[in-house]
């Protein structure tokens, strides 16, 4: 070994704890005691022997159609399943499905929120085919894997008559992928959970923050014309073109603390030979950082505004959807603090369950998921992954199926961890 190599190696060696005890130490209320427990170690045996019948749900549940907006049928289903397991079901007026676990009194209330809505229309066939270890369908892992997943746990929590302080409401949201509408609608609308758990996001990592999103639509407005008549006169085409092009021009820091936009669809005109009356493009704003984000969105309407007003049309914005940023990594140092996220990650462990990515970071504090709304109104919230897969929004979309079962079991620990308002067990917090 080269001299100054050894050197090297020696110091890092040296250094390797000093950097060791640096790391923040979160807390976090996991207990492996808790898994050797007669009514827990019951129920994690029977989700391993009803695993098949879990898949074979899961399949069914994907084969529905749940467009959002449009979960009618995949909402009958869980209601119906919520009824068997003897919840107190309801189902509100947007939707969601909502099946209530009554605890004895005096815990934390905790809800569970995967939600039914897939992206792909109705008419997009639904097939699953199962390969090996793989399925491949439209809307399999998202979010299709969690609802499974929900059901399953709620079957284990009855036949192992688990018992807990708090209650636990378990809520099938609907239009999710349309703006977390679900989620938003039965926060605003409920008393506030003192935790809130969506199975969905990236399997193996704890998502723990909210990513701003801001759906704008900038419809361009004129008089239209033949072609014959159409030199000189105000046409939106001209007004899209420049208005794109300078709003790609815009410099703002990125994604994790920054952002990031997206102009997703330009539409308009009805026939080749005439001005169009009317032309759209639409803007996708997302940031962690609500000021940024706000900043942001202002300035791309002033953009937008300037550019009709020197094309001599007529702007008018459309709103789709504004949902808040949770915060950026730092301004969120005190939720990665709450023993939730902690929790969330050691039972991973605990479970063998990883990312599987070189890189990948056991709890981040972004998030696109119906625990959003919760991290807005300062509700600890995370979200967990279902099960392992990609291509998501695809139709080439795919989920290992082994994978559901840990996510199952994380999912049922996590909660029977909390159900009875359990006292950290790592003392201390150190913030980064």
């Amino acid at each position: 070994m080269h001299k100054r190599s050894g050197a090297l190696l020696a110091g890092l060696l040296l250094a390797a704890p000093l950097a060791a005890q640096q790391q923040p130490q979160y807390p976090s209320s996991w207990d492996a005691k808790l898994a050797e427990r007669a009514d827990v170690k019951a129920a994690m045996a029977m989700l391993e022997k009803n695993f098949p019948q879990h898949v074979d749900e899961w399949i069914k549940l994907t084969e529905m159609p749940s467009k959002s907006g449009q979960e009618k049928l995949r909402g009958a289903y869980v209601k119906a399943e919520f009824e068997k397991a003897g919840l107190k079901t309801t189902v509100d007026s947007i939707g969601n499905v909502i099946g209530v676990r009554k605890g004895t009194g005096g815990g934390p209330t905790i809800a569970i929120m995967s939600h039914m809505d897939v992206v792909f229309e109705n008419s997009v066939p639904r097939k699953v085919r199962r390969s090996g270890d793989t399925l491949f369908a439209p809307g399999v892992g998202d979010n299709t894997a969690s609802v499974a997943n929900m059901l399953a746990t709620i079957r284990a929590m009855n036949a192992t008559k688990f018992t807990h302080k708090g209650d636990i409401i378990f809520i099938g949201t609907v239009q999710e992928e349309v703006g977390l509408k679900g989620a938003a609608y039965w926060l605003e609308h409920n008393p506030r959970p003192d935790l809130l758990i969506a199975p969905d996001g990236a399997y193996g990592s704890v998502a723990y923050g909210a990513l701003g999103i801001y759906w704008t639509k900038y419809v361009f407005v004129a008089p239209g014309g033949h072609t014959l008549a159409s030199r000189g006169r105000p046409t939106p085409v001209r007004a899209v073109a420049e208005a794109v092009d300078r709003l790609y021009q815009l410099q703002f820091p990125a994604l994790p603390d920054g952002a990031v936009m997206n102009i997703g669809q330009i539409h308009g005109g009805e026939i080749f030979n005439s001005i169009p009356q009317e032309l759209y493009f639409t803007v996708d704003l997302r940031s962690p950082d609500p000021v940024l984000l706000d900043s942001l969105d202002r300035l791309i309407t002033r953009v937008t505004q300037e550019v009709a007003d020197k094309q001599k049309v007529t702007l008018r914005v459309e709103v789709d959807q504004k949902n808040q940023a949770g915060g950026t990594e730092k301004q969120l140092a005190g939720a990665r603090a709450h023993p939730l996220v902690q929790t969330a990650v050691d039972i991973n462990r605990f479970l063998g369950i990883s990312a599987g990515m070189p890189g990948a970071r056991e709890a981040v504090p972004t998030g696109a998921t119906d625990a959003n709304p919760g991290v807005v109104r300062k509700i600890p919230s995370i979200a967990i992954g279902g099960s392992r897969g990609a291509n998501g929004h695809q139709l080439t979309e795919y989920s290992l199926w082994p994978t559901a079962l840990p996510s199952t079991k994380l999912l049922y620990l996590l909660t029977a961890t909390f159900a009875d308002g359990v006292k950290v067990v790592t003392p201390g917090t150190v913030v980064p």
